[in-house]
């Protein structure tokens, strides 16, 4: 098989179900969902000790699934093919968050990425799916879009979240607090609401 084509040279790239230009917004969501999931294989290709067996088993499944994720939205008509980003995938992911942030020391203030490499890492992933997830949003203007996709993706970059502090932890590196703030997690409020993480 050759690996270049010569086919997108004029700025032009195949869809299933027709062509585009390469800065379709169509494009731009399963292509960010890829970039996302290049920084997935560098998480794990720095966690290569037994340290890190539970956090790359997992990071292996989510590259599956984000693939899965970039298929569904490369289709331009959802009735040409079953989608295959399901429940179970988003539910298995809060069970996989719900795991880390009970081992996970408590939050007082919000948190900078970096601390270990490996969290460091996984705090890249975190914000390249939260930019994959506005994306994919910017497509529900124009096309039918497979919600499972949008939900799963808030909710991974959350895990991302909680696997870097985990990551952390494993590596006994405190997490980078942001000093200039106060003690907001002491306050109640919901977690989504206080972090800039995401929504």
């Amino acid at each position: 098989m050759r690996i270049y084509t010569k086919t997108g040279d004029e700025g032009q790239t195949s869809v299933i179900g027709g062509r585009v230009r390469k800065d379709d917004v169509r494009v731009e969501a399963y292509g960010t969902i890829d970039e996302l999931n290049s920084f997935v294989g560098q998480a794990a290709a720095l966690m290569q000790d037994d340290r890190f067996k539970d956090l790359r088993e997992q990071l292996a499944v989510v590259g599956q699934e984000l693939f899965d994720c970039g298929s569904d939205l490369a289709y331009t008509e959802a009735a040409q093919q079953p989608y295959k980003t399901h429940t179970a995938m988003t539910e298995r992911v809060e069970g996989w968050i719900d795991r880390l942030e009970a081992g996970n020391p408590p939050l007082d203030r919000f948190i900078l990425p970096g601390g270990s490499p490996p969290a460091a890492s996984l705090h890249i992933c975190r914000t390249v799916c939260r930019r994959a997830e506005r994306r994919v949003v910017a497509l529900t203007e124009t096309a039918e879009v497979n919600p499972e996709v949008l939900r799963y993706l808030n909710r991974l970059s959350d895990y991302f979240f909680s696997a870097a502090r985990a990551a952390n932890l494993k590596m006994r590196v405190d997490d980078v607090e942001y000093v200039r703030g106060a003690n907001v997690f002491s306050t109640g409020a919901d977690y989504e609401n206080r972090q800039e993480q995401g929504e």
